[in-house]
């Protein structure tokens, strides 16, 4: 039985993977955490506090490791993305560069990586992995997190160019989903709204400029299955993949939906002293379809109806 290694197993989507594979039972896992402590539950799993920015502790780890999810990060919300930007740098290109020298010494078989779409520009169509190259501007707010993630991204073409270890990168749209981050100080616009939503007291819901800014959502259970096809059908040792529903919603949109589905009668306030900035962004996933014969299942109405359940259950 292969041993799979779920780096960050304690975040949002390292959990949602470690439910996934520990259910699956085909593998062996190997857990990773740091800041926050090993979960209860999982029989079985091997859980390891790691610093990962430590080469001496990831040489030690990957020693019975046949796979890499690498879902560690320092990662935050949009209020730190704006005040403190440079917390997404240094920490994130240290630890994927030292695991991924540390996965072509040991020859690992495949290595998953996680990007992000905010080297895209603004689009009133859908962009493709070839819509953006090295020349295109980042918009400001993510110029450091944006060319952080694309310098991972050609570490990673680097290694594979090697020819040990398989590499997967996916350029994943806004996730959301069972153990996201719902307090309002850290996490992401969902999160946000759906907590506003069910906490509200007021009968009111405040949503930032007139929430015409359109995103492509895709729940976190779709994603799973993308590492799992990634993990079972790539042909090649390097691959770039977008990743997400395909679909761009407006905010304002999103949260009546939410409203909707939450039961709730509440009423959208506007906070017109916010910036809007009406633009539109979401992702042509053609490639993942016929390379990995992968595409998402969960509509965004399906996927808030799940959310809203698990945060009744869970929060």
């Amino acid at each position: 039985m292969k041993t799979i290694l779920i780096c960050g197993a304690t975040g949002f989507i390292g959990r949602n993977l470690l439910e996934y594979y520990y259910k699956q039972g085909k593998y062996k896992i190997i857990a990773t955490h740091y800041n926050r402590p090993a979960i209860d539950g999982y029989n079985g799993v091997k859980w390891v506090k790691i610093d990962l920015r430590d080469p001496s502790a990831v040489k030690s780890i990957l020693s019975e490791v046949d796979i890499v999810l690498q879902f560690a990060a320092t990662t935050s919300g949009s209020k730190d993305i704006t005040t403190r930007p440079y917390i997404h740098v240094t920490d994130n290109a240290v630890m994927n560069s030292i695991l991924l020298r540390e996965c072509y010494e040991q020859n690992i078989e495949h290595f998953v990586f996680p990007s992000c779409t905010v080297m895209y520009q603004p689009s009133d169509k859908a962009l493709s992995e070839n819509d953006w190259n090295g020349n295109d501007e980042i918009f400001p707010t993510y110029f450091g997190v944006g060319n952080t993630k694309v310098y991972i991204e050609k570490m990673c073409e680097f290694f594979s160019r090697l020819g040990k270890t398989k590499h997967t990168v996916m350029r994943h749209s806004n996730m959301y989903g069972p153990y996201d981050k719902y307090d309002l100080e850290r996490s992401h616009m969902f999160g946000a709204t759906i907590t506003k939503v069910m906490t509200s007291q007021n009968g009111k819901v405040n949503v930032w400029g007139t929430g015409e800014e359109a995103r492509d959502l895709l729940y976190v259970d779709d994603l799973v299955e993308f590492v799992d096809a990634a993990i079972n059908n790539q042909q090649s040792n390097y691959e770039l993949f977008n990743v997400g529903l395909g679909k761009a919603t407006q905010v304002k949109d999103v949260v009546s939906k939410i409203i909707t589905h939450s039961g709730k009668d509440l009423e959208m306030i506007h906070d017109l002293s916010k910036p809007t900035i009406p633009t539109s962004l979401f992702l042509n996933c053609k490639k993942a379809k016929d390379l990995l014969n992968w595409e998402p299942r969960t509509t965004l109405d399906e996927g808030i109806i799940k959310t809203i359940k698990w945060y009744k259950e869970n929060e």
